[in-house]
């Protein structure tokens, strides 16, 4: 059978009909409270791996794949859409560990503890399950010094970036497609905003995942069924994530700007966000990924001082912003 095609387009990723999106966005304090998702400061690029074959490391080759470009200690979050409209499947890992269950990475899909997201349904990824109802967002860290997920579960950071395996509905079984709202009838792009400021930078040519601040998000459960999802139809991707010297060394460009604090975008008045999703439902927290420890518990633990304001941030209720994740396309506004 025919495997999903892989594509990327404008400063998306596409893997079949699914669409994926990386967004910089602001890192929230790490200081136990669950904060509301943070907004999205613009796409990070994508490029293709063999496009600079002969410019890329030797195992980026080998996976293949894209590549994006994030600063050491720089936040993202993932959004998600149908192309067409039709539903799937989709896995997500980093350094070879499932993001929702904090196991091994598998191609296959699992029931018993779901291990993957339904999309159109599941719009946004913002971190590890770490909890019920809540997750623990992704942040850049380099590889070789034990603060990524991969390197506290495993004990090894040998593949670090980010994995997608995703799985169409079976010929005849798919579900009636949802309807959408079209993006232009969704808030007003100004909820997006440009800002920069210095940030550090990493020489390591590759970098993993770690966990920081907490932030309220479920996961939901597949409403139609593993059956229904086909194994041969799949299709996967491997995202290299280079550090900001090294993707200007490989494609001639500038990374983006960091953004700024978490504070001075709240003193702002800028909007966050929280969904109309208290019928979806919680796939439950991973115990595995509970105990993965933040970056700034990482940064105590082997004796460095903090490198970002943790201070807690309060955020006016008006600030935030609910949304209808059967309403939203590929971004949070």
């Amino acid at each position: 059978m025919a495997q999903q095609e892989v594509r990327t387009h404008a400063d998306r990723l596409e893997i079949g009909h699914l669409s994926v999106t990386f967004h910089r966005t602001l890192r929230i304090p790490d200081d136990g409270k669950n904060y509301p998702l943070p907004p999205s400061l613009g796409a990070f690029p994508i490029r293709k791996v063999s496009d600079y074959a002969d410019r890329v490391p030797d195992d980026w080759r080998e996976h293949g794949g894209v590549f994006i470009p994030m600063y050491q200690r720089e936040a993202l979050w993932m959004s998600f859409h149908s192309v067409t409209g039709k539903y799937g499947a989709v896995k997500v890992g980093i350094g070879k560990i499932d993001a929702l269950t904090g196991k091994k990475w598998s191609e296959k899909l699992h029931a018993r503890r779901q291990d993957y997201m339904v999309v159109p349904g599941q719009p946004w990824l913002d971190g590890i399950n770490a909890g019920k109802e809540f997750i623990k967002q992704f942040v850049a860290m380099p590889l070789g010094m034990g603060y990524t997920v991969e390197g506290q579960l495993t004990g090894k950071e040998d593949v670090g970036g980010i994995q997608f395996k995703v799985f169409p509905a079976k010929p005849g079984r798919e579900p009636e497609p949802p309807v959408f709202l079209h993006h232009d009838q969704l808030a007003p792009a100004s909820a997006k905003h440009e800002y920069s400021m210095p940030a550090a930078q990493s020489a390591a040519p590759a970098m993993g995942l770690g966990a920081g601040g907490k932030m309220t998000q479920s996961i939901y459960p597949d409403p139609h069924g593993i059956d229904i999802w086909d194994p041969e139809r799949s299709g996967r991707c491997f995202v290299h994530i280079a550090t900001s010297m090294v993707w200007r060394d490989i494609t001639g460009e500038e990374p983006p700007a960091t953004p700024v604090s978490a504070e001075l975008y709240t003193q702002y008045g800028f909007p966050w966000f929280e969904l109309y999703d208290e019928d979806k439902g919680d796939i439950g927290a991973s115990g595995k990924l509970g105990g993965v420890k933040t970056v700034k518990e990482m940064d105590k633990e082997k004796g460095f001082g903090t490198q970002q304001d943790d201070s807690t941030v309060d955020i006016d209720p008006n600030q935030i912003k609910n949304a209808d994740p059967t309403k939203v396309l590929d971004g949070k506004w």
